[in-house]
Order: C-alpha cells, then sequence, then structure tokens
C-alpha cells in the first residue's frame, strides 16, 4: 500500500511540474499582448484562446493539488512526510503565484486597450465635429499651421541665437590672439639686441643652408664626373 501510494504521489507531482512549465511557456505569449501600446477594441480569438489555455492549466493544477493533499492526508506513516508537504506547499505557492500574474496582466490588457479605445473614440467624434462643421475645421487647420509656422519661427530663432554666439566667440578669441602677439612683440623691443640676435640666427641659417647646398652639389657633379 505504501508504495502504490507512493508511486501514485510522484505520478502526480511530475504532473503539476510538467503543468507549471506549460503555465510559463504560454504566460510568455499572454504577457506580449500586455506589453503592446495599441490593441484591437475586442479581443482577438488568438488572445482569447491564450487566456482560455491559462485558465485550464491552472484549473488542472488545482486538482492536482487537491489530490496530492489527500495522499498525503491517507499516508499511515510519517515517513518522508515533512519533505511531501514542503513539495505541496511549493505547488500551491507557484500556483497563486501564476494566478495573481495571470490577473495583473489581464488588467495591463484591459487598461492598454480602455486607453486605445478612448483615444480613437476622440479621433472619431473630432473627425465628425469637423465633418458637420466645415468652417470650423477649417478654423483648426489654420490654427494648426499658425502653431507649426511658429514653431519654424522658434526654431530659426534658435539656430540664429547660436550663430549670433559663436561669431562673437571668435571675436572674442581674434581680441585674446591680438593681444598676446602685441605683449610678444612688446617683450621683444624692450630686451636689448634681442631683433640683433633674431637677425644673426636668420642669416647664419640662410649661410648654412648655402653651404650645404653647394656642398652636396659639389659631391653631385663630382659624381657624375667619374662615373
Amino acid at each position: 500500500m505504501a508504495t502504490s501510494t507512493g508511486t501514485g504521489w510522484a505520478q502526480l507531482r511530475q504532473q503539476a511540474r510538467s503543468l507549471e512549465t506549460q503555465t510559463e511557456n504560454i504566460f510568455h505569449t499572454y504577457s506580449q499582448y500586455a506589453s503592446m501600446s495599441k490593441l484591437p477594441p475586442k479581443p482577438s480569438e488568438e488572445e482569447q484562446r491564450v487566456e482560455s489555455q491559462l485558465r485550464d492549466l491552472l484549473e488542472k493544477r488545482q486538482a492536482l493539488i487537491s489530490q496530492l493533499t489527500r495522499l498525503l492526508d491517507s499516508e499511515a506513516t510519517l515517513t518522508a512526510s515533512a519533505l511531501k508537504q514542503n513539495n505541496l506547499s511549493r505547488h500551491r505557492e507557484v500556483l497563486q503565484d501564476h494566478r495573481r500574474e495571470l490577473q495583473r496582466l489581464k488588467s495591463a490588457i484591459a487598461e492598454t486597450r480602455d486607453r486605445t479605445n478612448l483615444l480613437t473614440n476622440v479621433r472619431s467624434d473630432i473627425d465628425a465635429y469637423r465633418a458637420s462643421n466645415p468652417a470650423a475645421a477649417e478654423a483648426n487647420y489654420m490654427l494648426e499651421e499658425r502653431g507649426r509656422i511658429d514653431e519654424s519661427h522658434n526654431m530659426i530663432d534658435g539656430v540664429l541665437s547660436q550663430a549670433y554666439a559663436i561669431n562673437e566667440n571668435f571675436g572674442l578669441q581674434r581680441e585674446t590672439l591680438s593681444r598676446i602677439n602685441r605683449r610678444i612683440v612688446g617683450a621683444a623691443n624692450k630686451i636689448p639686441g634681442v631683433n640683433v640676435l633674431i637677425g644673426k640666427i636668420g642669416t647664419k641659417k640662410r649661410r648654412d643652408s648655402i653651404i650645404l647646398g653647394s656642398f652636396i652639389g659639389f659631391c653631385f657633379l663630382m659624381l657624375l664626373f667619374f662615373r
């Protein structure tokens, strides 16, 4: 009798775990409806089918938990009862979590659908009002055009302001460079002999360049002569 009971417990637990896995997989599909920004006014056949599958799985799991509870209560011994009780508690907790998750997703889908329908109804009312009041529709159109023109003007003003700021920055930079150049020239004029020294350095560089060029030319001529 104990062996039969143990076998029945193991089979029911295996079924419970399998149904939990199926529930999580279908939750993945059902949660996609909750993540959509727009939904049709009424649930599609696919959405209804997925929700129905979730409900059926939850009911089957509840029935399995009831069978596991009866098996555990009918055991004549306390052998492994603590472990089985923990397993049973775990299945109950997962079932409750999945029930709450289903309710949460349903609420999120309903809110998204209500919001989408509200926006659709508002647009329909606006279109109907414009169709029945051509003058008002024309006035609204002119106001929208005026708003777009004002927005364009504001954008142009922003671009011009940035251009003026950049131009002013360039002017400040030019003035700073000119002031630094004047200071350098003034400092050079104040130090005696600096200009003369700079001139001598330039003359020496030119002389060295001439000598080096002449030597290279001489070597080239000698190379042609002895070839």
